[in-house]
């Protein structure tokens, strides 16, 4: 394959990691939720998933079973994750930031504890062509675009029709927006709140599942996660709180984020070790400048939800 077909296509993969946590955090911040914990989040939903990999890695149960059963994993633990965050935030109205980063601080620190317990040759190693079809067999970047991709590219799309298509998504937007007058018409804000911020996470805590098991297929790929959250939580900016242009956002990070990489390999460029941290800035770089843009340009649906970060006190409405 042609090396900047197999770029592209790396960095098609690569960004699928970010796809997964931006569409979550999305769905948090439409609900008025600003969830710094989403690296931890993702950290946690790889190590569950991976954790029931490790228990049914062996056994003789059908491959398309242990493909769900490790998704339903890692769905779950996230999914506990978000109702802790939510807890907090929405029935003892704790500050949104600091439980987001201490979340953070022990989702990655109890990954950790995790998979220094287990076994990559259980959870890994036969797992990995599982969740590689349709193109388990292959050498180059194809290879990556598997289940969990296809599945991230399903639920960007779906997220977005059901934010923009559905009464359902109207509700949601609404309670984001401005919570006290969704609350006089009948919304159960407290319900919408629960709902889209544990959903918003299991969707991220997938995006850790997939970098561990199919992208990188490492048993050391969960050191490197907690990065990835941040830059996910970077590209809701990058595309404008819609959950469909986190499709074209992740894979502009994934190349952004893979470049120095590649032009390291190519003919005729020399890249020294001092500048490769540098070309990994640009897509923070990227984002900036789009948030100074959407800014200058100030349309309302380029903004995020007007309560986003605020508590709700329903006595004060």
């Amino acid at each position: 394959m042609n090396v900047w077909l197999n770029f592209l296509i790396d960095s098609l993969a690569f960004g699928a990691v970010f796809m997964y946590g931006s569409t979550g955090e999305i769905l948090t911040e439409k609900a008025g939720h600003l969830n710094l914990g989403i690296p931890g989040i993702m950290c946690m939903g790889g190590a569950g998933g991976c954790l029931v990999l490790n228990l049914v890695g062996k056994s003789s149960l059908p491959g398309f079973l242990i493909v769900m059963l490790g998704i339903a994993g890692a769905l779950a633990m996230a999914m506990l994750m978000g109702m802790i965050y939510s807890f907090l935030t929405v029935t003892l109205r704790a500050n949104q930031n600091v439980t987001g980063l201490a979340l953070t601080t022990f989702g990655v620190g109890l990954m950790k504890v995790i998979f220094s317990k287990l076994d990559p040759t259980v959870y890994l190693v036969g797992p990995k062509t599982m969740y590689r079809w349709p193109f388990a067999g292959r050498t180059d970047a194809l290879q990556c675009l598997g289940v969990l991709f296809f599945l991230g590219v399903i639920i960007a799309i779906a997220a977005s029709l059901v934010l923009y298509r559905t009464k359902v998504g109207l509700h949601l937007r609404a309670v984001g927006e401005n919570p006290g007058t969704a609350d006089a018409v009948g919304i159960n804000v407290t319900k919408y709140k629960y709902l889209a911020t544990c959903i918003g996470s299991g969707i991220a805590g997938l995006g850790g599942f997939y970098y561990i098991i199919d992208y990188m297929a490492s048993q050391e790929a969960y050191l490197s996660l907690e990065a990835f959250g941040w830059l996910s939580i970077a590209l809701v900016i990058f595309a404008l709180w819609r959950p469909h242009m986190t499709i074209i956002g992740s894979t502009v990070f994934g190349f952004l984020f893979s470049c120095s990489s590649y032009i390291a390999n190519i003919e005729g460029i020399t890249i020294t070790m001092a500048a490769k941290p540098i070309l990994k800035m640009l897509p923070y770089v990227v984002t900036i400048l789009v948030l100074i843009i959407t800014s200058i340009r100030n349309k309302r649906e380029n903004q995020p939800p007007a309560s986003l970060g605020l508590s709700y006190f329903r006595e004060e409405r």
